[in-house]
């Protein structure tokens, strides 16, 4: 469904008892809210959550900006290499704003807030910022952006940056570049059947696909820069899950976070990489829930 939030309509997925515990679920650079896996959705909500997933902005079902062109994304990262401002037509912390005003308009005042890869830089903005509207945090496959961390090697920034080169729009092409994206950043120590992931990449690619809005929220992430001057204003309790093999954000960056969130706790998870496997689903369950885990 639409919603209208923050002067803009975002598309919500919104499931699970109305009575239980909200839980809203905000995905990373260029994926949509079925990029949170539906088996791990049902497991939450037999869990009691209300689980509420959303297509951030320039993504999925949800308000683009298209009128802004497709940024030089080349040209801003050689800009953020040399320590010179990123020009970006939105922000993290706007897309934090969406997110905030799709609880609003839900009538939520209060809730659990999880977040993968961009997802989570957009979380860490939502608890720094709000940080009376959110019980719990979770922050998965995420950083907070210092410069001194670990980057991901050539092959992968080629990859994820050749997200954006999609011209005339051919459903079967898109496909075999995603398939080649996820063999590189995917969990070496859970590797997924081709066939199945080959099938939920185009159900992915024929429900939107739109490559300058990945370049403009990659431009966004570059803006952002360094989130921890952000880190101490986070009081809710705050659970970090990273992959111990993850090529695109490496694992160094959860041990930053880990250092920086006061309180918080870390699972460093063997033979995961970028992605969420169908085995560790009910891992991820059990981590979100909080209250099982104490």
């Amino acid at each position: 469904m639409q919603i209208a939030a923050n002067g803009l309509q975002i598309e919500v997925d919104d499931q699970g008892p109305p009575e239980g515990e909200p839980l809203l679920m905000i995905m990373g650079l260029g994926m949509q809210l079925t990029g949170w896996p539906t088996g791990l959705v049902q497991q939450l909500v037999a869990r009691g959550f209300r689980v509420i997933r959303i297509d951030n902005r320039d993504a999925g079902l949800s308000q683009g900006f298209e009128a802004h062109g497709t940024p030089p994304v080349i040209w801003e990262a050689m800009r953020y290499l040399m320590h010179l401002p990123v020009r970006a037509p939105y922000s993290l912390a706007d897309m934090a704003g969406d997110a905030l005003a799709v609880l609003d308009a839900l009538g939520i005042q209060r809730a659990q807030v999880c977040g993968a890869s961009m997802g989570g830089m957009v979380a860490q903005h939502l608890a720094a910022s709000h940080p009376a509207r959110i019980t719990r945090l979770t922050l998965m496959m995420t950083s907070a952006g210092a410069r001194r961390l670990p980057q991901p090697s050539v092959n992968v920034r080629a990859a994820l940056i050749g997200q954006r080169a999609a011209a005339a729009h051919d459903v079967k092409t898109e496909v075999e570049r995603l398939m080649r994206l996820f063999a590189l950043i995917g969990s070496p120590g859970y590797p997924p059947d081709p066939t199945e992931l080959r099938a939920r990449l185009r159900d992915s690619v024929q429900r939107a696909w739109r490559p300058d809005g990945v370049a403009r929220q990659l431009v966004a992430i570059a803006a952002d820069g360094d989130r921890s001057p952000l880190l101490s204003r986070i009081t809710a309790p705050t659970h970090i899950i990273h992959g111990a093999d993850d090529p695109l954000v490496p694992v160094a960056a959860a041990h930053d976070l880990h250092a920086k969130i006061a309180g918080s706790t870390l699972e460093i998870i063997d033979g995961m990489g970028h992605d969420l496997p169908a085995e560790l689903w009910p891992r991820f369950a059990q981590s979100i829930d909080l209250e099982r885990r104490k």
